[in-house]
């Protein structure tokens, strides 16, 4: 049966998918946080609608096609369990942060992605105001030839040392904040 936390928590997805910041406003919380941003360019970290505007849009500016279909939906009280797979194709440099500061950039592969994850989220006032996260990222990695060592570590050491890999990590935070509505004209 659904209702106001299940809409909620699959109209988060249906954000990070599409970027429509209509859908944003109507099921993300202003007080929202995501415990997830810490790998991710700083807008991603930003509160309410605006970072999770900016986390689709580091997602898809990886992954075209990006979709989560949802497998399972649990909820009690004012929290809700999404248990879904991500997918979609690598066609853009992934690009993961430490500390705000470029970690790594994965170079495009073309390479379809599809792995599970498990979504922890808290509702306020039938919106998503908190987000957690349990995802199978060695599947993921695996999936874009990085475990083992292989052919793409060897791109992504050269993206490193010839500076492409901060381009692609300047170039996807300018994304990431356009989404979040922070870029200047």
């Amino acid at each position: 049966m659904r209702n106001e936390v299940t809409d909620a928590a699959l109209g988060l997805f249906k954000v990070l998918e599409t970027g429509e910041a209509a859908l944003a406003a109507q099921y993300v919380h202003a007080d929202f946080s995501n415990r997830e941003a810490g790998v991710s360019p700083a807008a991603c970290a930003l509160p309410g609608p605006a970072g999770v505007l900016a986390s689709g849009a580091w997602m898809r500016s990886a992954f075209s096609d990006l979709r989560f279909p949802v497998l399972d939906v649990a909820h009690e009280g004012d929290r809700a369990w999404v248990r879904l797979r991500m997918q979609g194709q690598h066609t853009g440099p992934f690009v993961l942060y430490r500390d705000g500061a470029l970690d790594r950039a994965i170079p495009p592969t073309g390479a379809r992605i599809d792995y599970e994850h498990v979504h922890v989220l808290r509702l306020r006032d039938d919106k998503v105001v908190r987000h957690e996260a349990v995802r199978d990222d060695l599947t993921l990695l695996g999936q874009l030839g990085v475990l083992p060592p292989g052919l793409t570590v060897l791109r992504a050491l050269a993206w490193k040392l010839t500076g492409r890999a901060g381009r692609a990590a300047a170039g996807t935070a300018a994304t990431a904040a356009r989404a979040a509505g922070l870029a200047h004209a």
